[in-house]
């Protein structure tokens, strides 16, 4: 008999390393082995890990000896082949790994972890072995389960060190380690309750209550289950057990007694984690402005890669998207709508189920593992037509992606940080829809500069909504002279006349107000008036700010907290004075100021909890909150009806921001926050506190002249070599040690500049040097557009590979961001 030949395999290991690896595929498995699909594979000596096959038919190994795969855990891919060539554009264009991508896509809850498990050596007679008493009791537990993780030894045992023992035994060879690969999705299960087959005659039902005659209560749980499953339409439904005891007012017991009579047979049913919606809206008419503009983007589309649609705040561009989705989807299209926050999309959800209901599925990171793997798997199955995310959602698995829209494209929040890929959903979009032939459409009120740059050139579609939805005039916006106002004595806290003015009126009106103010917590940091001392952080370099409610003092890069001082540590004085004003602070003060108003902050500190950011946006819709204060997540584009005054407490701290987008940003972030003022009927005013009332941002964005912005950014950019005309990517080292990182960014800045001279700029500290007790050290490169990607990753990753060969820079961590926001 002729020996099966081997098949190897290429497969992606879910890790940070420039390669694929090769492995064997056993006969079992080769015929159905396809790209895309999971495989446990063993990686270095124990661990076991979730690999993606890249491609079969791999040639062997030339520098080592392929292993055979473990399992295989599908019977159908789950990857296809658009999203691993999606992935292969996300690896060189952002400088990072297939293993890096496959982690940050696929859900963690779909990858097998590795289990280390404790098995008894069955050919030994440990009986007859002289043990310990420990030693005894946990080969007398294998002897009865076989195996046990160690967990489960620590428990046997009621100690936590257990490796003394463990060790002992497998020097004794009574036992051995064994690595297992275990799935952590679990189906959400349920009992249902369902009649006995034998009992689904009248007859038999009838006879079965005349027994239960000395049992009422049996008798009244039978009873509104008959009347729950529908018993009389011929075919009954089984009945979940929680819900027939609520409704019957019966305990567990008495639906088991009824089991143990032959009367109930009891299911397990696998449920769905994810809420099922059905549509309740009709569709919604267009006014002229917008259906012209749908009408006009339906064949732009057709003819660029991407379309721009720039509409001011309120000017109904979610009907225009809802309007284009109705036409992909009844062409059994699918589409994939981006927004940037969850806090958007949590109003949006509300809006596409209504028209769409259960095409419509949701994808971000407030669900929980089990249930992005429902939402894949739904995928898989051509379940939606609808997909609603934020930046995350590129990498489902689209079958026949015919539109994507990615509304807010200005926004930062589509760029992803940390850790790898660091990608930016906006631009890895545009990728996404050439790969699957598929229209993108932009949408903001802001745009991005590079968007509008595109726009501009004629690269991409273009349209435009002037006027707000309805007749709805646009806001009023005013400008409060910090300065005059502080020398008038006008101030209330940090609080112009202007402001406070202008709430009044709102809340005669019984209208709601929305303040902004970009710093959370309540005061930034705390300073001794007599010596100078301020608070730091003992692993960053930077102040802790004050949480009044907590009374603690925090820091916002990596957590670290303790109480508040009563003397300051430095001098022993007691004249701590707080600084600066955060959100909290301004609750604090405005609840004092109006004890009859109920105020609510929106920031990271009271978002936390996975509905609260529904909880506190349905009440403020509901008008039980009378003012939203909160950082940049209520600037998003949030709908209310109610709003009469938006507040921006501190311009200026946005204006002064060290970075070439500032001014840019500054005109988004004060637009957009403008544009939830008065949306429907009344006109909303917006009051701007700044002591630069002149400041050119400030002028444009009282004017809600975007294209002076952009035309004064654009220039400065075309002078200074920034985007849109180069490519920007920064380079960060980082280690615990500052004279190593400043000798390994150094090195790596002179490799760089053998290629690239003059464009590369730095090695420079960022304004926080040190974060979690690691120096960063920066360098930017500029390259043009033109640029070819996979020269540049190349070159680059040449760079990098010179630098970790180098004995004394070995352990510098080097991340490179592409396009960096």
């Amino acid at each position: 008999m002729q020996a099966t030949p081997h098949l190897f395999i290429e497969v992606i290991v879910p890790l940070p390393v420039p390669n694929t690896f090769t492995y064997t595929a056993p006969a079992e498995f080769q015929s159905i082995l396809t790209p895309g699909m999971r495989v446990v594979v063993p990686f270095g000596k124990q661990k076991l890990y979730t690999g993606m096959v890249y491609k079969t038919e791999a040639p062997p190994p030339k520098h080592y000896v392929a292993k055979p795969i473990l399992d295989v855990q599908d019977d159908a891919p789950v990857v296809n082949e658009s999203q691993l060539r999606f992935w292969e554009w996300i690896a060189d264009y952002y400088l990072c790994f297939l293993g890096d991508v496959l982690s940050a896509a696929l859900p963690g809850a779909l990858q097998v972890h590795s289990e280390t498990k404790l098995v008894l050596n069955t050919s030994v007679a440990w009986e007859e072995t002289e043990l310990t008493d420990r030693e005894y009791l946990v080969c007398e537990s294998l002897e009865a389960q076989h195996s046990l993780t160690l967990q489960e030894v620590s428990d046997i045992l009621g100690i936590k060190t257990i490796h003394p023992t463990v060790k002992s035994l497998m020097a004794k060879d009574l036992v051995w380690l064994h690595e297992e690969a275990k799935e952590k999705y679990k189906p959400k299960t349920a009992w249902y309750v369902q009649l006995h087959p034998d009992l689904h005659q009248e007859s038999k039902l009838q006879e079965v209550m005349n027994k239960l005659s000395n049992a009422p209560k049996q008798t009244a749980l039978l009873m509104r289950y008959i009347e729950l499953s529908n018993f009389f339409s011929g075919s009954p439904d089984a009945v979940a057990k929680i819900t027939l005891q609520k409704k019957a007012n019966a305990s567990a017991n008495q639906v088991s007694a009824l089991v143990d009579k032959g009367i109930f047979v009891l299911e397990e049913h696998i449920e769905s984690r994810l809420e099922l919606v059905e549509a309740t809206q009709g569709e919604k008419a267009l006014n002229a402005e917008q259906q012209k503009v749908a009408d006009f983007l339906k064949n732009e589309l057709r003819e660029k890669p991407a379309c721009l649609l720039h509409g001011v705040t309120s000017s109904g561009k979610t009907e225009v998207y809802i309007d284009l989705m109705k036409s992909y989807t009844e062409q059994g299209k699918q589409v994939l709508y981006l927004l940037p926050e969850i806090a958007l999309t949590t109003q949006i959800i509300q809006r596409l189920q209504a028209r769409f209901g259960e095409d419509v599925g949701v994808y971000h990171s407030r669900l929980n593992q089990n249930e992005r793997v429902e939402v894949w798997k739904n995928m898989l199955a051509g379940k939606y037509s609808i997909i609603l995310g934020a930046r995350s959602a590129v990498f489902l698995p689209f079958e026949t992606l015919g539109l994507i829209i990615v509304d807010e494209e200005h926004e930062s929040s589509f760029k992803q940080y940390d850790p790898a890929p660091r990608y930016h959903a906006r631009d890895a979009a545009v990728m996404l829809g050439r790969i699957h032939k598929a229209h993108v459409l932009l949408g903001s009120a802001t745009p991005s500069v590079e968007s509008y740059y595109l726009a501009q050139a004629g690269k991409y579609g273009f349209a435009s909504l002037t006027k707000r939805y309805g007749d709805a005039k646009m806001p009023v916006i005013r400008t409060a002279d910090l300065k005059e106002e502080h020398q008038s004595k006008t101030m209330r806290s940090h609080f112009s006349s202007v402001l406070l003015n202008e709430m009044e009126l709102a809340f005669q009106a019984g209208n709601q107000v929305i303040l902004f103010q970009n710093r959370r917590g309540f005061s930034p940091y705390i300073q001794c008036t007599s010596c100078g001392f301020t608070p730091g952080c003992t692993r960053c370099d930077v102040n802790l700010t004050y949480h009044k409610q907590i009374n603690r003092l925090k820091c916002h890069y990596c957590g670290y907290h303790r109480d508040m001082p009563a003397n300051c540590e430095q001098c022993g004085s007691p004249t701590l004075e707080l600084k600066g004003f955060g959100t909290e602070k301004v609750e604090d003060e405005l609840q004092l100021m109006y004890p009859d108003r109920k105020i609510q902050r929106l920031d990271l500190d009271t978002t936390r909890g996975k509905h609260a950011y529904t909880e506190i946006l349905s009440a403020f819709a509901r008008q039980e909150i009378d003012v939203l204060v909160g950082t940049q997540m209520v600037t998003k584009g949030l709908d209310f009806d109610r709003v009469g005054v938006v507040g921006v407490l501190n311009a200026d701290s946005l204006l002064s921001f060290p970075d070439f987008r500032a001014h840019e940003r500054s005109f988004q972030l004060m637009t957009q926050v403008a544009g939830r003022a008065g949306r429907k009927k009344d006109r909303g005013t917006v009051v701007i506190q700044t002591y630069q009332p002149s400041h050119p941002i400030i002028q444009w964005v009282t004017e809600n002249n975007y294209t002076a912005m952009f035309e004064s950014q654009l220039a400065e950019r075309r002078q200074f070599k920034y985007p849109p005309f180069y490519r920007l990517i920064r380079f960060t080292a980082l280690h615990s040690d500052r004279d190593l990182v400043n000798a390994a960014s150094g090195y790596l800045a002179e490799l760089l500049r053998r290629k690239y001279k003059d464009r590369v700029l730095g090695p420079e500290y960022p304004i926080v040097a040190r974060i979690k007790n690691r120096y960063h050290k920066q360098i930017l490169l500029k390259l043009e557009r033109e640029t070819p990607v996979k020269q540049t990753r190349a070159l680059i990753q040449r760079a990098l590979d010179d630098l970790q060969r180098h004995p004394d820079f070995r352990k510098v961590r080097i991340i490179p961001d592409v396009d960096p926001a």
